[in-house]
């Protein structure tokens, strides 16, 4: 329990009525969570205006209210503090609220469109093999020591990731490696956030049903960068033109790394197959078992990481060779007639042709590659005919189906992706809109040798239909598909 006036600190207030000095149970922004001696904060949402919540919060038992525009028939017996913007303030509301734990750990944030998750996966696991306590924040898990509890978003609403970090500053955690989503930064849920680092990966079409334009997703994850503060580092992508920008007014220490541009970290892919690859990082051989450039940038930034938190070169190079893939990342199955079945999460035109291109630089050509592949529903639309044109010209059969298609017809999906195909590459593709099916008729394509790749959902454990989600894991059916046909 705390008093508001301590949870002020930081926020901009515009106006108040009644007294500070109150004592605060617990911060809530949705009303049916308030319950007595609580500070209710009204937030503007897409969909919903939590102002309009405010008397039901009171009702519950809210005694201070924070709001952008106070109610003509507010209680003159409730506190209301006015602020210009409530997001910002239910940030920084959250962090005093848990005793700023981002100041107590060392928080390492990665933003991007590509590599968020295996990156900050990747960075946990080394840093852990390290023997430092290390926690994670992640699109798909939150851990730390040994807890883990299932994620459900890229970033997590402030209260969340404050109270994450508390539990973790009280664990005894060092380190925290964080994903820091284009969504997170424009709803200010990092705000107040102190952070030691902050890495970015690469910047390509994705988030502009949100965003409406690509330059304003740029422009939005420059803000991470903006706020850096100048004890923290900035490591870019030298290989995205878009990495420069990024630290143009930023005043942390600046730092580069690449495989193609010159880079303070530069590394170099010498030799790969399905099973892995040989790689140079600032001149030291490394082998690892994760396949591609795209993972290759990765494993850059973990060294590149480890380096500016002073861990030993030798070490850091060999737990890097002991890293394992992270679930639905270029994740490789093996049939029991030797052809190679790879799951990954690629959702953006980008991702997909980096590992289209992966693959097509490991296969031989004697063998059909076969790519199976669908669009989200209620998503960036632009993109749905890209994927599908980056599919065709990469592969030499496509399958378009069903990925997450909730609310939308899958069908007409289905219908925009195949307006991107090129007319010499139409007659490759095939349309099964049951995700099943598709795997399926997909599998029994598959001769000795064939490689098929299984695109979109990656880690994901269901299927979006309608606003249900149903139990769906492409690596377990393709298994299961792979035991009754072989």
């Amino acid at each position: 329990m705390k008093q508001l006036k301590e949870l002020l600190f930081g926020v901009q207030i515009e106006a108040t009525q009644g007294r500070t000095d109150v004592s605060i149970q617990a911060i809530a922004f949705d009303s049916r969570q308030v319950q007595q001696g609580d500070l209710f904060v009204a937030i503007v949402g897409d969909a919903v205006d939590g102002h309009a919540y405010i008397q039901k919060a009171v009702d519950k038992g809210a005694i201070a209210v924070v709001g952008e525009e106070k109610p003509q028939d507010f209680a003159n017996d409730i506190v209301w503090i006015e602020t210009r913007n409530s997001r910002a303030a239910l940030a920084i509301l959250a962090s005093n609220y848990y005793d700023q734990p981002s100041k107590d750990l060392k928080l390492i944030g990665v933003t991007g469109t590509n590599g968020k998750t295996t990156t900050t996966s990747l960075l946990y696991r080394l840093f852990e093999l390290a023997g430092f306590a290390t926690g994670l924040l992640s699109t798909i898990v939150v851990k730390y020591l040994s807890k883990e509890i299932p994620a459900t978003h890229t970033t997590p609403d402030p209260l969340q990731i404050n109270a994450y970090l508390r539990a973790m500053v009280d664990a005894g955690v060092e380190f925290c490696f964080m994903e820091v989503s284009s969504h997170g930064i424009a709803q200010d849920r990092i705000k107040g956030l102190v952070f030691t680092g902050g890495v970015f990966t690469n910047l390509s079409h994705d988030h502009l049903d949100y965003h409406k334009s690509f330059t304003a997703y740029r422009d939005v994850k420059k803000q991470f960068f903006d706020h850096l503060p100048k004890s923290a580092f900035a490591l870019i992508n030298a290989d995205d033109k878009n990495g420069k920008f990024m630290l143009q007014n930023c005043v942390a220490k600046q730092y580069s790394f690449g495989l193609n541009n010159y880079a303070d970290y530069q590394a170099k892919v010498l030799e790969t197959q399905f099973s892995g690859m040989l790689l140079q990082l600032n001149q030291q051989e490394v082998w690892s078992t994760l396949v591609g450039q795209f993972n290759a940038s990765n494993l850059l930034v973990v060294f590149a990481v480890a380096h500016l938190m002073d861990l030993e070169e030798m070490e850091t190079l060999s737990l890097i060779s002991t890293l394992k893939n992270v679930k639905g990342r270029f994740q490789t199955f093996t049939t029991p007639h030797k052809a190679t079945v790879i799951v990954d999460y690629a959702h953006t035109p980008d991702a997909l042709e980096n590992v289209l291109k992966t693959i097509s630089k490991i296969r031989t050509k004697n063998e059909t590659l076969i790519t199976l592949v669908g669009c989200g529903g209620n998503r960036d639309q632009a993109k749905r005919p890209i994927m599908a044109k980056v599919a065709a010209a990469y592969s030499d059969k496509v399958i378009f189906t069903a990925d997450n298609p909730r609310d939308e017809d899958p069908e007409k999906i289905i219908d925009e992706m195949e307006t991107g195909v090129a007319p010499e590459d139409y007659k490759k593709t095939l349309r099964i809109t049951h995700r099943k099916a598709a795997i399926k008729a997909a599998c029994m394509e598959l001769k000795d040798g064939d490689v098929l790749l299984v695109a979109g959902k990656g880690h994901e454990n269901y299927q979006e239909i309608k606003g249900v989600r149903t139990p769906f894991d492409d690596y377990l059916i393709i298994e299961e598909i792979c035991k009754q046909l072989f």
